[in-house]
């Protein structure tokens, strides 16, 4: 319903709620409840009952059987207000008061009773939201750019064609048992989206003024990453649809099943060499396309997806490429306010709004912070939406220039008006011992504790640290997406003397986009020596790089033993960290030994993996 303004209003006049498919379905809570009942009865094995609830979303949680982790399905990472705040009111009856925005668009509920998750999935459904096939081994949720449609290098807006390829997929028979989960993004431009990392990643471009994708295959993340490669020059809109279907089918035909290890498609490209993969997807295409029933490819829909229809200018203005009210720069004695205009807002290719970044600590926001920013996007975005970032924040769009204030106002009030969200000060962590069963570290915890000091040192005002990341993962699986960040970390355990310690193995020079590189592990660092570490890195960085030269070229340059001073190359970098990354014995520094956020003796203890059914 429109809502009007009025004399002395602070609200705006804005467009009708943007429609949002419903993704759940009632009957799926109701057979969940019966299978859990099964289950407590002994009429369904643990392993059958694992599988089954992994089909719908919930994990279970580290080490205890009787809780689950829910994960919320969010296709393209589009929510509404109406969502937010039922996730709140889910989050407060049935979780901990809070939820968990992942890398890949997912809003995760934590320590759900095995008996509740039904009560959580039918709350979900009553919004259209969905955990089917959030985890287990089948199409995983569909991500897309959450610059898509406001960026000013767009091709077009891939959203309608990412919605389209999620609701094809769901409950679609021919992805329900495939080898291991299979992940799908889709990009903006070719700096945003993550499409080298994913089983299929596409970008939308035109040629001859037709619309279509250029298509990779074959990435991924994890103990052994991948990037992908690029299937064809161009391939034209009518045709992606069939070539997701070829590369999920061969994929289903193909993949490995007997080693868990090494059965995600990547290593199937790998092993089986990509220009003999590369064929075998264009015959299959061939064959999809010849027998695919219309009423099969008709459920793959675009128009009915293309949602909000932008009431403004969409032609970009390079005049509006800075900011207002700020001059270029910020220092740490900048306001607030000016701090986070700078590092947590950007100008749209829409003349006059700004897309809004809201600063989360490792994806966590509790549910009251939930119910002020539903009100905040409900009033003050034209859209009326907002998009769950792979930096584990969340991007609200189409707000005027005129609004920021009154937006920023009321992230405040509630703890989220943090500057940093584009900056290296915005750290990623996975949930590590949190709550996952394969974690060795509290990657979650390492993360806040990064993001917390440095923002305190003002790093979010240093543009020369602007461009870089900074990931941590609880172990090598890489749900942090440390092998994508300027600096990255996952988790480990080490034996110093007679005594265990966490420690990280951390990688340089990761990057995302088109373009995209993983990094390269360098060396081992106890938990406790993380932040020291980096912050003895950009000080060596402050002394070595050339005019202009940011941190994430300059590491860049180290790791390809190109460095012009003292630091050449990565052996130079190893000797000159030494000395911080060096424990001393446990008598003498015993705090060092503890992991972040436990106050007692660490161990490394794990429990059986719940990434595959």
């Amino acid at each position: 319903m429109k809502r009007t303004s009025t004399h002395g209003s602070k609200y705006r006049n804005v467009s009708p709620p943007k429609p949002n498919p419903r993704w759940g379905r009632e009957e799926e809570t109701e057979i969940f409840a019966q299978q859990v009942k099964r289950f407590r009865q002994g009429k369904l094995s643990e392993d059958d009952f694992r599988r089954f609830r992994l089909q719908h979303g919930a994990y279970g949680s580290r080490l205890q059987l009787n809780y689950s982790m829910v994960r919320i399905k969010i296709p393209s990472g589009e929510i509404n207000p109406e969502q937010l705040e039922e996730i709140a009111n889910l989050s407060e009856s049935f979780s901990i008061g809070s939820a968990h925005v992942s890398t890949r668009q997912n809003i995760q509920l934590h320590w759900v009773q095995l008996e509740d998750v039904s009560e959580v999935m039918r709350g979900l459904v009553e919004v259209g939201l969905t955990t089917r096939e959030a985890c287990g081994n089948t199409v995983r949720n569909v991500m897309c750019s959450h610059y898509a449609g406001v960026c000013p290098d767009e091709a077009f807006d891939a959203t309608p064609y990412s919605k389209a390829i999620a609701r094809f997929f769901i409950r679609n028979p021919m992805c329900q048992n495939l080898p291991r989960k299979f992940k799908i993004n889709f990009a903006c431009c070719k700096d945003h989206g993550l499409v080298r990392i994913a089983d299929i990643g596409l970008i939308p471009m035109i040629r001859d003024e037709q619309r279509g994708f250029r298509i990779y295959l074959g990435g991924g993340l994890g103990a052994a990453s991948f990037i992908g490669h690029p299937l064809e020059d161009f391939t034209s809109e009518e045709r992606v649809l069939p070539t997701c279907m070829a590369a999920v089918r061969l994929f289903d035909r193909h993949g490995n099943r007997e080693n868990m290890a090494r059965n995600r498609m990547r290593y199937l490209v790998h092993e089986m060499g990509w220009e003999k993969f590369q064929k075998m997807v264009l015959k299959e295409r061939s064959i999809v396309e010849m027998t695919t029933a219309v009423s099969t490819a008709r459920l793959f829909e675009v128009k009915g997806l293309e949602g909000f229809n932008q009431p403004i200018e969409t032609k970009f203005s390079h005049a509006l490429t800075k900011l207002p009210v700020i001059n270029d720069h910020v220092t740490p004695e900048s306001t607030k306010y000016e701090r986070w205009l700078r590092t947590n807002v950007v100008p749209q290719k829409q003349a006059g709004y700004f897309t809004i970044f809201v600063t989360l600590e490792a994806g966590d926001i509790t549910a009251n912070q939930l119910r002020t920013l539903a009100g905040a996007i409900r009033e003050l975005s034209i859209e009326g939406v907002a998009r769950n970032t792979p930096q584990q924040n969340f991007a609200i769009r189409y707000v005027k220039g005129e609004d920021l204030q009154e937006f920023h106002d009321r992230l405040m009030s509630i703890g989220l008006g943090s500057s940093g969200a584009l900056t290296i000060t915005s750290a990623v962590g996975c949930s590590g011992t949190t709550s996952c069963n394969l974690a060795i570290t509290n990657s979650h915890r390492l993360a806040k504790e990064v993001q917390r000091k440095f923002l305190e040192m003002g790093y979010d005002t240093d543009e020369e640290l602007r461009d870089s990341t900074i990931k941590v993962s609880g172990c090598p699986n890489s749900c942090g997406q440390h092998e994508i960040a300027t600096i990255g970390f996952f988790g480990g355990a080490s034996r110093i003397g007679d005594a265990m310690a966490p420690t990280y193995t951390m990688l340089f020079g990761g990057s995302a986009g088109e373009h995209g590189e993983l990094g390269k592990a360098i060396m081992r660092v106890p938990a406790r020596k993380v932040i020291d570490t980096i912050k003895e890195i950009i000080k060596i960085y402050k002394n070595e790089k050339h005019d202009g030269q940011t941190l994430s070229q300059w590491i860049n340059r180290i790791v390809k033993g190109e460095g012009t001073k003292q630091i050449r190359n990565v052996e130079d970098m190893k000797r000159l960290l030494l000395g911080i990354t060096q424990l001393p014995p446990i008598e003498k520094e015993p705090e060092s030994y503890k992991d972040y956020g436990n106050d007692v003796k660490f161990t490394a203890k794990t429990a059986r993996g719940e990434c595959a059914a």
